[in-house]
């Protein structure tokens, strides 16, 4: 979460991933299609209905007039430049190995992290939870490593179970989820000027690619987890490790960390460079691998690493007072229950205490603390957020069992030595002081992220679909909560993103479903007009609802249009001249300004919550769960914007749920009622 929004726009160069070559093309997944021009125009267009309405209400053009005017473009365009632009597109397609998005535009799009914090471990007993124990060793503690090294196995265990399957997969869902997982491990994103890479996939029998990055007090380093390769199959890694040995490995690292720190080393915070602006941190490391060699081979470890593993050594505690750069819009109203989500959701996104302490670079970051608390961060570019849910889904299913810690760890051997490293780095003036300045500015960044969970308990998915059999959606059924809270918090519209899956097609990422609407915007109103009756409101809300699905199922099934036409915008060539009235209104860029940026995830049952950052500074980020009985919401916003206000927003999107329910109940039963009468 610590790059919460738009950092730079990069065009990012990406290896093909040998570990899924044989796995990304399953014969049940077809190719994603370029959608039809006039198609996407014609949805387009719709999609401008409530900002012309608004302007127009705002004392602006006439509808008619402004949507005339936005025809107009469409047309021109699709006989003209757009034309060509389609042409363009579908020669690319017939070149790319999967398809026009992904092998071509996907990351050519900001950098951001994401966050999932775990339900504790209810096999852990409770006296740790404190993050106090008697054998305090350079501030971890003994259920710290142990349920760090159990979940660093199940998840490993996943990988594995799941690579295995590799040809067997079937179903939609198996090779897509196959496809995917390998792309979480043995990666990173390198930062270059102007244009990013994924670092290509190393050898998986080397050591670095069988070893987990572990930083602890800002140290890093390297540990194996995988036993070496067997001569049968030298090119892939040996068997995992028992969650013993993988302990015993985490304790020794633990150990020459206490006996530098009682030597008063003090470690150079090389993670804390990957948390900043692209480009600076392209030209660190560029500066960084010139000084020595040892730092080439450092960060070829971290590249190559399986995936990253932060030890926090401090128990991070909401301070009693809020920053003091916010204002009384922004006081939380925090219960002991809520200060405990909110500063496990701090630890996992990062705090004053432990931004410095892992690499925003990798896709996957285990991260524990003292008391066991637990969480994963991750660079989003390879695999969308649900796959690293899915992963960490089975890693905490299960809870520590304790008897699979009693294997012991094995003796040291030639290959693999005491089976971790040391991952130093050599400094020089300047890298130490843009890592002081790094972490200023990362720091900055935290102080100005106002982010809380709201576990909405009163009612969840079970409630929605059971309405009086009206089958609403309950995905669409939260989105118009949010709908009806943004206005009523601010008093008008604004373009809303919406994750969407296109995990049908192969290599399918997303697709955007706006979820501001016609619909959308007369039901808000209509809610807000104290003269309507329940029954306009409901059948508005059913109208909404109803939009909002049917425009869902059209992304899912490759038939949205923002990733269209944003592969369009990109292949036009403005230095030879070209331009399209369509790309330079005002209102195209307005339409897709995503100050309100949502995503649903999953039920999350095993998750206190998740989160991402806000796309625009007056803007709000909001993940949610739906589970059976409740709606968590990860919600951010930036204390710097006198607009927002998270605690706000959370009353607002609870009182909205809980008006919703009550407007629903009151139809229901009026229905009983006509039922009831027409049987008499």
């Amino acid at each position: 979460m610590l790059r919460p929004g738009v950092v730079r726009q990069t065009h990012m160069r990406t290896h093909s991933h040998s570990a899924t070559t044989s796995t990304t093309r399953p014969k049940t997944r077809g190719r994603l299609p370029v959608p039809n021009l006039r198609h996407t125009l014609d949805r387009y267009l719709a999609s401008l209905e409530p900002f012309l309405r608004e302007d127009e209400c705002n004392g602006g053009m006439k509808y008619s007039s402004a949507f005339a005017l936005r025809q107009k473009w469409a047309d021109e365009f699709e006989f003209g430049i757009g034309k060509t632009l389609q042409e363009r597109l579908l020669a690319l397609d017939k070149v790319s190995p999967y398809n026009w998005l992904d092998d071509n535009f996907w990351i050519n799009k900001p950098t951001s992290n994401g966050a999932h914090h775990y339900c504790e471990d209810p096999l852990i007993p409770r006296s740790a939870l404190s993050g106090e124990t008697n054998n305090n060793r350079a501030g971890t503690t003994f259920w710290q490593l142990r349920r760090a090294a159990w979940l660093i196995h199940r998840i490993l265990q996943f990988k594995d179970n799941v690579i295995e399957t590799e040809g067997s997969q079937t179903t939609t869902a198996g090779s897509w989820l196959l496809e995917n997982t390998s792309k979480i491990f043995n990666i990173a994103r390198i930062p270059e000027t102007l244009c990013d890479t994924l670092s290509a996939p190393p050898n998986l029998s080397s050591r670095s690619a069988r070893s987990v990055l572990v930083t602890i007090h800002d140290w890093c380093y390297s540990v194996v987890v995988y036993h070496p390769p067997s001569s049968n199959n030298p090119n892939k890694p040996g068997e995992l490790l028992s969650p013993g040995e993988i302990e015993a490995r985490l304790r020794a690292v633990v150990i020459d960390v206490e006996s530098r720190l009682s030597n008063g080393e003090k470690a150079l915070p090389v993670g804390v460079l990957s948390s900043d602006e692209r480009d600076r941190w392209a030209k660190n490391l560029q500066h960084l691998l010139s000084i020595s060699p040892m730092n080439r081979r450092s960060h070829q470890a971290v590249l190559h690493s399986v995936m990253g593993v932060a030890l926090e050594h401090t128990t991070y505690t909401i301070p009693p007072q809020p920053p003091t750069s916010s204002g009384p819009g922004h006081r939380h109203i925090r219960t002991p229950a809520q200060s405990s989500l909110d500063s496990h959701l701090h630890t996992i996104r990062g705090t004053a205490q432990n931004v410095s302490n892992r690499f925003y670079d990798k896709t996957f970051t285990l991260i524990v603390d003292p008391s066991t608390r637990a969480g994963a961060s991750g660079e989003h570019s390879p695999v969308d957020a649900l796959v690293p849910s899915i992963v960490a889904e089975y890693g905490i299913v299960q809870g520590v069992d304790v008897d699979s810690f009693h294997t012991r760890a094995p003796e040291p051997n030639d290959v693999d030595g005491l089976g971790w490293d040391r991952l130093d780095w050599v400094a020089d003036d300047k890298i130490r002081k843009e890592c002081r300045m790094a972490t200023d500015r990362a720091n900055a960044i935290i102080e100005d992220s106002d982010d809380s969970v709201l576990w909405f308990e009163k009612f969840g998915t079970d409630w929605i679909k059971a309405i009086g059999g009206y089958k609403l959606s309950p995905d669409a059924f939260i989105q118009m909560a949010l709908q009806l809270a943004w206005y009523r918090t601010r008093g008008e519209f604004t373009a809303t993103y919406e994750t969407v899956l296109t995990r049908m097609f192969k290599h399918g990422r997303t697709e955007t479903v706006r979820t501001l609407s016609h619909e959308s915007r007369l039901w808000v109103l209509k809610m807000l007009d104290p003269t309507s009756t329940n029954q306009e409101r409901f059948d508005l809300l059913r109208e909404a609802i109803s939009s909002h699905t049917r425009r869902t199922r059209e992304c899912m099934t490759g038939k949205g249009f923002d990733r269209h036409l944003l592969g369009l915008r990109l292949l036009l060539r403005p230095l030879s001249g070209e331009s399209a009235d369509l790309f330079g209104d005002d209102l195209f860029d307005r339409s897709a300004q995503w100050k309100l940026s949502t995503s649903g995830l999953s039920a999350g049952l095993l998750f206190k919550g998740t989160g991402f950052g806000a796309m625009y500074e007056d803007g709000y980020g909001i993940n949610y769960l739906a589970a059976p009985n409740m709606v968590k919401f990860g919600i951010e916003s930036k204390f710097s914007s006198s607009l927002t206000s998270t605690q706000k927003f959370k009353e607002a999107v609870a009182a909205s749920m809980e008006e919703m329910q009550a407007l629903c109940a009151v139809i229901v039963e009026q229905d009983s009622r006509l039922v009831l009468t027409s049987h008499l």
